[in-house]
């Protein structure tokens, strides 16, 4: 009740401040570094990242760590160094205000904000989803109660103060999240090694000794053990390194509600004391939690005498199921909070992008003499319903790879683009929207007939090929679809820029 409270105050007081269209968008652009650091590392850090990748590192070990490394490099010193730095710098000059109208302006084109725009709407809701049932599944494990009723809740709880606060609603309440996220993290850390009586080389040698106990069909794939990185070039090896590490670890430099995040603060000064924050945030939230969800299958041995996959088959359980039953009674109620405060952080943000999309990006864009900020709220409601809905037809183990599938899509949508908007000023605007169609398109093929994970679920391929996947040969299967969208959509941004006549910079 005390955290409700907190946050429906924190949501009153963004509602408060929110004037226009400006407030509902960036915050004024006065955000506070602290608020600024800590809402940014809050809303990358899901309980997609908790639950969901939580769960992944119990079954694929230590080598999740290089997702933290990249998380820290490319998500916070090279996001916010050369990334965020100029965003800031054109987004005032530009007088933008979310990622589509940022390349829409840069570019002087109305048709890439819209298809940008339009990209977000329709992508969004899946990874917006899975962090509802990462929050959903928690809820329900700890309360025991039905999941259907944890879902509702949750979501009404989030939508009151994401379509009334606008973006200062958001970030106010994302600070105390990401406050609660971090201690709970580092208590986190601390009784795990306590609980199995083990301190951190003693545990990482048993957990090496324990490498015989991976099930046979994960040998076979690559699967050498909770402390190594899976056999070079195995099935394993591309899942963990192109789906999950650089799947996540480079599309984070093109997540629309991150982006945003730097065209909240003032000047470049309030930047580069966010660095440090936001460094130690990730290092704090993902490297504790991959490190515990690893050696969480020595305390499962040691109560169960199986290992964490064989108890709990369901990956995304995993984590909640731990906590239940390792940590201190008292303890599972404040982790609870986390990951309420992790998914609510995450989510808000996501809503806040979804609606911000629709309503100016492709409503108000489109149209003149519109209520925008009334259209976002709208954007924001029906943003909400369908990733409510879509929670419905999840399947196990879909948590992370919802992420990733997320991340990667706006890794080959955007980026090219959106650094280019920033360092290559010769970029012409037909190069601009032509590299994002062609990363999204490939991007979405591969997704349909060529990544096993999806093609197979999806049957498309079946039903028009006769098989599951279109090039059977290993790596294809397995080979996250970014891998191949993303250089297809640098070549294209480079070629028609070069094939394209010069034009005039707008920054």
């Amino acid at each position: 009740m005390v955290y409700l409270i907190a946050l429906s105050y924190l949501g009153f007081r963004g509602y408060k401040q929110t004037k226009n269209v400006n407030d509902y968008l960036l915050g004024g652009r006065q955000i506070h570094p602290f608020v600024m650091a800590v809402s940014y590392g809050a809303t990358f850090i899901s309980s997609s990242a908790i639950v969901g990748f939580g769960g992944m590192a119990a079954n694929f070990g230590m080598g999740l760590i290089w997702l933290t490394v990249l998380n820290m490099l490319a998500g916070v010193i090279i996001a916010f160094i050369f990334f965020g730095r100029r965003t800031r710098k054109y987004g005032h000059q530009l007088d933008a205000h979310t990622f589509p109208e940022f390349l829409g302006k840069r570019f002087n084109s109305k048709a890439i904000q819209i298809f940008a725009g339009a990209v977000i709407f329709i992508a969004m809701p899946l990874y917006a989803a899975v962090v509802l049932k990462g929050g959903a599944v928690f809820i329900e494990e700890i309360f025991e109660i039905d999941y259907n009723i944890a879902l509702l809740i949750f979501t009404l709880v989030i939508a009151a103060y994401v379509i009334g606060g606008g973006l200062k609603g958001v970030m106010y309440t994302d600070a105390l999240q990401g406050t609660i996220m971090f201690a709970s993290m580092i208590f986190l850390l601390i009784w795990t090694y306590k609980v199995i009586g083990m301190g951190f080389s003693e545990a990482n040698l048993h957990l090496t000794e324990m490498a015989s106990m991976v099930p046979e069909k994960l040998q076979a794939i690559g699967h050498r053990g909770w402390t190594s990185m899976p056999e070079g070039g195995s099935p394993w090896w591309y899942i963990l390194v192109t789906s999950l590490v650089m799947g996540v670890g480079i599309g984070v430099l093109a997540q629309p509600q991150l982006v945003v995040r730097f065209m909240t603060v003032k000047s470049d000064r309030e930047l580069n004391r966010a660095v440090l924050i936001g460094t130690v945030f990730i290092l704090a939230t993902t490297g504790v939690i991959f490190t515990v969800g690893a050696v969480s299958n020595i305390f499962f041995m040691q109560t169960e005498g199986k290992i964490a996959t064989a108890v709990i088959p369901d990956v995304d359980k995993i984590i909640p199921y731990y906590i239940n039953a390792a940590m201190p009674g008292w303890f599972s109620a404040v982790f609870m909070l986390t990951i309420l405060s992790a998914s609510m952080s995450t989510l808000s943000s996501q809503f806040h992008a979804m609606g911000s999309s629709i309503g100016r990006d492709v409503v108000a864009a489109s149209k003149r003499n519109v209520n925008t900020t009334l259209f976002i709220r709208l954007g924001v409601a029906v943003s909400i319903i369908i990733s409510y809905i879509i929670c419905y037809s999840l399947s196990m183990g879909i948590i992370a790879r919802g992420t990733a599938i997320f991340f990667g899509i706006c890794a080959a949508t955007f980026l090219p683009a959106y650094f280019c908007s920033l360092y290559w000023k010769r970029t012409t605007r037909q190069a601009a929207l032509w590299s994002m169609i062609a990363g999204f398109s490939t991007g979405l093929f591969a997704l349909v007939f060529m990544h096993k994970s999806e093609s197979a679920v999806l049957g498309i391929a079946k039903a028009i090929f006769g098989r599951e996947v279109l090039i059977a040969k290993m790596p294809w299967p397995v080979l996250d679809p970014m891998v191949i969208a993303l250089p297809v959509s640098i070549i294209v941004i480079i070629a028609v820029t070069l094939l394209s006549k010069k034009q005039k910079s707008t920054v």
